[in-house]
């Protein structure tokens, strides 16, 4: 199945609803980072709801970030997204491996850790980006998010987030949806709300039975008279470019580029994205010199 998101409301305009299939984004990422299970199923979480929130974005420049800086043995994790629907992000320690837990299911908890900080910086082509922070609360990365949307930005909003794992290390199934209520809502279509999200089958396990978005928009919220505004491709995609690392390679300065090219004759830089490398030789870094001096 294509990966795509979808962005519905209902009738009395007090709902709104993003729902996400990301199965092939994830593997993808999978494929690049060589990630574990569990590293596979924090990345996934975290690249999914950046896409959502990358979609949320109102101008064709705009970009986002999610960082989560937990005190477990994976680290940073860290995505981007543009209001375009192409994502791309890494963890600190893709080898990172943890027993199941008790319900047999992957410790993305564990990995994460349950004591930090979630950071997001929206650029929205201002002076100065947004930058919005909350504590993590469980390190499961939906709930972490649920927390941030209702403490940082004050928007009352459900997420959820699920990754499928194959023992092969391939992704099975990725997918996720956000819920966000406004002003209007009244008590009861709140307390329905609440009451289908808690009564819902996983995300994961929809999508691995073949829940397109449609199907899981109806299946969860199909009480609540959904229309669908916009649907979205997603993708794992990386802006890298040899042109960008070059003006990397020549701000490190002067005194920098002359160590390199005495030391070692030739620079190699890997994205973190994408695991790309670009090596530039010393006639190269010489010619970067001379840009340097000006």
């Amino acid at each position: 199945m294509k990966d795509y998101v979808i962005r519905a409301i209902d009738k009395d305009k007090s709902i709104r609803v993003f729902v996400a299939s990301t199965t092939n984004m994830v593997d993808n990422a999978r494929k690049i980072h060589n990630t574990t299970a569990v590293a596979s199923a924090a990345l996934g979480r975290t690249l999914t709801a950046t896409g959502i929130m990358g979609l949320m974005l109102k101008g064709s420049k705009d970009k986002i970030s999610v960082q989560f800086k937990g005190d477990g043995p994976i680290g940073t994790i860290l995505a981007v997204s543009n209001s375009n629907g192409e994502v791309k992000g890494y963890v600190d320690n893709p080898l990172v491996d943890l027993p199941l837990k008790k319900n047999r299911k992957l410790d993305v908890g564990g990995a994460v850790g349950k004591k930090g900080r979630l950071i997001v910086i929206k650029d929205l082509g201002l002076k100065e980006p947004y930058i919005g922070q909350s504590r993590l609360t469980t390190g499961e990365i939906a709930e972490d998010l649920t927390f941030y949307f209702a403490s940082s930005e004050q928007q009352p909003s459900a997420v959820s987030l699920g990754v499928l794992v194959e023992k092969d290390l391939s992704i099975r199934a990725s997918g996720g949806y956000i819920v966000q209520v406004l002003p209007n809502i009244s008590e009861e279509n709140l307390n329905k709300l609440e009451e289908r999200i808690s009564q819902s089958e996983s995300i994961s396990s929809l999508i691995d039975k073949g829940y397109t978005p449609e199907n899981i928009l109806d299946d969860i919220f199909g009480e609540f008279d959904m229309e669908i505004k916009e649907k979205h491709d997603i993708s794992f995609k990386c802006d890298c470019s040899r042109e960008r690392i070059e003006k990397v390679v020549i701000s490190l300065g002067e005194e920098e580029l002359q160590k390199i090219i005495e030391e070692d004759g030739q620079a190699e830089v890997s994205c973190q994205f994408c695991n790309t490398n670009y090596v530039f030789n010393k006639e190269q870094l010489t010619e970067f010199l001379r840009e340097a001096k000006g």
